[in-house]
């Protein structure tokens, strides 16, 4: 039998917990106890007594997140198990054992069934950033799980929660829990990458466009190319290496044009086209730039992190886009994304057709992108599917 507290919901709001969706909202909930600390491991139960599985309470709009739905202990031995899971899913899309990459996400929260996890791995080091307290408070458990699934592959963990944690905790500090980093440096797709996962936005690199940068390469012998929000730099990286003729890189941030340009000059062998990096504003640069690109890269971050902004950011991004069409070549490509999970794929899709319509250029769709197989995407909590783009050719 378990011990933890117990949560009740109200009647006939067990319905999405028992489709296997991790979350339950406040007002699902009838009974629990008023002591409950955030963090704590809790049973969850239907109207009717009848065990639904087990989760992390959390103080909040979403007060539970369900790690298991199943009756069993939280242990080492789960942990094992769950590491073990995600790292099985790695290995059978190539990825675990790939000469040409060594970087992927390892644990990709609710995709993995592990709401509040990520972990991206580096070439022997593994990064992990804990999205609740609840998962935060397993990190030594998470630890060891790593340890007992690697092996000797595993070099070094650094925990980077301090940013991803509520800020009026105490005592959170980025460091490093296991062994000692043996290098910083990575493949993808044959491109090499410095990592900067103790400084650098989420754990270092932006892992979920590998095969969108990939797929840019296919598309940039010969080519023009303007990458914007280019932070370290990696659709310049494919560009030039794949025989683009010349590739400007953009960002507001000079730290971020700092670390693409080091990128840069780690493939520079390897490559013969021009390169320059600018800081500067994207939306007003586009603005006064020639229509001299064959292909733009338009990758902003999230402009809506919750359902109030989504009208703003889907204001945002239709500026973006329609600037972005007025400015490219005819017979220019455009790769266009967006992170933010509450705009969905339709929504999105229906954004970039009201920005063409306003530039007035005539465009075709030639491939609509999401986030790569190891960001899953969890059938049962479609919430674990944010990234969507397009790739679009204008007249």
């Amino acid at each position: 039998m378990l011990d933890y507290p117990k949560i009740i919901l109200a009647k006939n709001k067990e319905i999405s917990i028992l489709r296997k969706h991790h979350w339950i909202f406040s007002g699902a909930i009838a009974k629990r106890d008023k002591e409950l600390e955030n963090g704590q491991l809790v049973q969850v139960y239907s109207a009717k007594d009848n065990f639904l599985g087990i989760g992390h309470f959390q103080n909040g709009s979403i007060m539970v997140r369900m790690i298991s739905f199943e009756e069993l202990a939280v242990d080492q031995a789960f942990w094992v198990k769950k590491v073990w899971s995600a790292y099985a899913v790695r290995e059978s899309i190539g990825l675990t054992d790939d000469d040409e990459t060594n970087v992927y996400r390892l644990i990709h929260g609710e995709g993995d069934g592990l709401p509040g996890l990520i972990i991206d791995f580096y070439n022997g080091t593994a990064v992990i950033q804990a999205h609740s307290i609840g998962m935060y408070q397993h990190i030594n458990d998470i630890s060891e799980a790593l340890q007992t699934v690697y092996g000797s592959k595993l070099q070094a963990i650094y925990d980077k929660s301090a940013e991803t944690l509520p800020k009026n905790l105490t005592g959170i500090e980025n460091k490093l829990i296991f062994g000692t980093p043996q290098t910083n440096m990575v493949k993808e797709y044959g491109c090499s990458y410095e990592i900067d996962w103790e400084k650098g936005q989420k754990t270092g690199f932006f892992v979920d466009q590998r095969e969108n940068r990939h797929l840019l390469g296919k598309y940039s012998k010969g080519k023009k190319v303007l990458n914007t929000f280019c932070y370290s730099g990696g659709f310049s990286v494919s560009a030039l290496k794949a025989g683009a003729k010349e590739v400007h890189s953009i960002d507001i941030s000079a730290k971020a044009i700092e670390l693409t340009d080091r990128n840069v000059a780690l493939n520079a062998a390897a490559f013969h086209g021009k390169h320059e990096s600018i800081v500067a504003d994207v939306v007003k640069y586009i603005r006064e730039i020639e229509q001299d690109y064959d292909i733009i890269v338009l990758d902003p971050p999230a402009f809506a992190k919750n359902m109030k902004a989504r009208h703003n950011a889907v204001q945002a991004y239709k500026r973006l886009n329609a600037e972005a069409f007025k400015h490219i070549k005819s017979g220019g490509i455009l790769f266009t994304f967006s992170c933010s999970q509450v705009v969905d794929k339709q929504l999105f899709a229906n954004t970039i057709t009201a920005a063409a319509m306003e530039s007035g250029r005539n465009i075709r769709i030639l491939h609509y992108l999401s986030q790569p197989a190891d960001h899953p995407i969890n059938i049962f909590h479609q919430e674990t599917e944010y990234l969507k783009g397009l790739v679009v050719y204008v007249e």
